[in-house]
């Protein structure tokens, strides 16, 4: 070791021994003022405990320490001014604060000397030579690696935590979902019911309840899909967050008497935000116009980014 920490560890044990020492007598110093205060009320030896500790109160409420409620007790003294205690032309009380704030200050001071000591007494220790240094060696060695391991789990936000938690109550609801065949060049939404959310792979079981009339076999099918292929519906009993598209808006909406949704256009104003939309649907020409169609509100939803048809 060089002569600088040689010389570091000399300076701060004479500053801790100086620190202690001074502590010492500044607690002389509050003892004697605390014999002062109780023979100014003229009690000395003859206090019993009940009275002794509402003392320690009223001198804890005068000097700003502590904030203590007690029941009425005889002849209380809390509650009255610092003038019963304190004599007239007397800063004894004064004193006693200060002394107790000089006290609090060499305190701490000793906490941070003792602690830049250790640093220096430990960086003298030679470095796999004792069994004992070498087992706290390898039991830190196993902290940060458990730490590493904890760091690398990611941690979700309050904001995230929320969503996969109102994604889990939608068990045993109906919701949208995306459930596009491999090679398909356009998105395919049907209503599923969902069976259950992983929170951990945050993937979706759902079930299609109606495979459709085309279908080789009347089977309900299964599927697993992510987050992004799933909208929930609107709920009938939360009508404050049930969205309100306005008038020309795209949407996603479930096309009468099936299952499957398409993208619609909304065509008139609701009043209440109970009522059908009026929509039309891209692709459903009878006669060369958009025939006009009434859908219930808790099956239209937003319109995907990147929506393919």
């Amino acid at each position: 070791m060089s002569s600088p920490d040689i010389a570091g560890i000399l300076d701060n044990s004479k500053e801790l021994d100086r620190l202690r020492k001074e502590q010492e007598e500044v607690l002389l110093e509050i003892n004697k003022m605390h014999k002062k205060l109780i023979s100014w009320i003229g009690l000395n030896e003859l206090i019993d405990n009940e009275l002794r500790l509402e003392i320690l109160c009223v001198l804890c409420l005068i000097i700003g320490l502590a904030q203590i409620e007690l029941p009425y007790l005889r002849g209380s003294l809390i509650g009255q001014a610092p003038e019963v205690v304190e004599k007239p032309g007397d800063s004894s009380l004064s004193k006693l604060k200060m002394l107790y704030m000089q006290a609090k200050e060499l305190s701490e001071s000793e906490v941070s000397i003792s602690s830049q000591l250790l640093g220096q007494l430990d960086a003298l220790m030679p470095s796999g030579t004792q069994g004992q240094h070498r087992r706290r060696i390898e039991g830190s060695e196993q902290k940060k690696k458990r730490v590493k391991a904890d760091s690398e789990v990611p941690r979700l936000s309050p904001s995230m935590r929320s969503h996969l938690e109102s994604l889990a109550s939608l068990k045993g609801e109906q919701v949208a979902a995306r459930i596009t065949q491999e090679n398909s060049g356009k998105d395919e939404w049907f209503v599923v019911k969902v069976i259950h959310f992983d929170k951990e792979t945050r993937e979706f079981e759902v079930l299609d309840e109606d495979p459709g009339e085309d279908e080789e076999s009347t089977v309900q099918r299964k599927y697993k899909l992510p987050m992004s292929h799933i909208i929930p519906f609107p709920k009938r009993s939360d009508l404050s967050n049930i969205p309100d598209f306005p008038t020309g808006r795209h949407v996603l909406a479930v096309y009468p008497e099936t299952t499957a949704l398409y993208k619609a256009t909304v065509c008139q104003t609701r009043k209440r935000k109970i009522d059908d939309y009026v929509v039309e649907f891209d692709d459903d020409e009878e006669d060369g116009n958009l025939p006009k169609r009434l859908v219930p509100f808790h099956r239209v939803v937003a319109l995907p980014d990147g929506f393919r048809q």
